[in-house]
């Protein structure tokens, strides 16, 4: 890594530090309908307002020993998680891509991930203003990549991945509305757009391995609960895993597939 890369990752991931601490206030606020401008953030047990030099992300909940610095009330290590985690994310995301259209979508589907992740574990709800935004998000930096760099080809298939995973997650809510809530159908265009701008392989491998990630994830649910029948999993996480998934070995599983059914193309 030289050093200019090493510097815009540090850069990244103190960026993300700060992203990670407004994502806590989306995944406290959203699922309620609460403004997510005011009131400033205060301690949920007294009242007391956060103090400007406790809001600092990580540090500010290491100085206090994860305690109200009012009521000595415990804060939960689910906002320093978050916060650390985003950055993290940020960082390794530029110091591996740099300064390109697809690091500006990884980057939104780590940040998004996160915080839909989150609040679909709580709440089991993806709410239409963080997808939408999210949406949007992807939209934008696929237009303006391909404006960029002339790339309106990328844009087209994306545009066509959006229609397929999309109609895909229709089918399976139409077919068997128990098994996923319709806050994934909404969420799986957006997804199918970003992995198929990427390669049609990555939109393959990605969209795939959410249901394998989903089924693992609720046969280790059934195991726990000794129950066979009943089991509800948020499949939110497991769409973003696939994803995450067809990101980083899209292109080496479609490869060893296609060369396992004796259509190795390469």
């Amino acid at each position: 890594m030289t050093g200019s890369t090493a510097l815009l990752a540090l850069l990244a991931g103190l960026i993300g530090l700060a992203l990670g601490s407004f994502a806590n206030v989306l995944i406290h606020r959203v699922p309620s309908g609460a403004s997510i401008v005011s009131p400033p953030s205060a301690c949920p047990a007294c009242g007391a307002r956060i103090r400007a030099r406790h809001n600092v992300p990580v540090v500010g909940w290491l100085v206090l020993r994860g305690r109200c610095a009012d009521c000595g009330e415990p804060i939960s290590p689910r906002y320093p998680i978050i916060e650390g985690l985003v950055g993290v994310l940020f960082a390794g995301i530029v110091a591996v891509g740099g300064l390109t259209v697809g690091t500006a979508l990884a980057l939104g589907l780590a940040y998004f991930g996160v915080v839909l992740s989150a609040i679909d574990l709580e709440t089991r709800r993806l709410p239409n203003p963080l997808t939408g935004a999210f949406a949007i998000y992807v939209g934008a930096v696929i237009l303006v990549g391909a404006a960029a760099t002339g790339d309106w080809g990328a844009a087209l298939r994306a545009l066509i991945g959006a229609a397929v995973l999309g109609l895909l997650y229709f089918l399976a809510f139409f077919l068997y509305p128990k098994g996923m809530g319709f806050g994934d159908v909404k969420l799986a265009p957006t997804l199918g757009a970003l992995l198929a701008w990427f390669g049609w392989d990555v939109l393959a491998v990605g969209g795939f391995a959410a249901f394998v990630w989903g089924a693992a994830f609720g046969i280790v649910s059934m195991i726990a609960s000794r129950r066979s029948h009943g089991v509800t999993i948020p499949f939110g996480p497991w769409m973003f895993a696939g994803a995450v998934t067809g990101l980083v070995v899209g292109g080496a599983v479609a490869s060893w597939y296609l060369g396992l059914v004796g259509l190795d193309i390469a």
